[in-house]
């Protein structure tokens, strides 16, 4: 959130992707060969959400 030209630093911590979520997040998309699903700068949701459908993904895969 932005007030006046200032930021609310809690408020852009809890929006960023955790270092954990980046980890586990560039081992999915490397797993299931879709490099472009990792980036650095994604918010905690959107990487919450990749995270999800690789996961999904590579459980169908593995069903074969």
């Amino acid at each position: 959130m932005q007030v006046q030209g200032k930021y609310d630093a809690k408020f852009f911590l809890r929006e960023q992707m955790t270092r954990a979520q980046g980890l586990k997040l560039k081992r999915l998309s490397e797993e299931a060969y879709q490099p472009r699903q990792y980036a650095r700068d994604l918010s905690f949701s959107e990487a919450a959400r990749r995270i999800e459908a690789l996961e999904a993904e590579i459980e169908l895969a593995n069903s074969f």
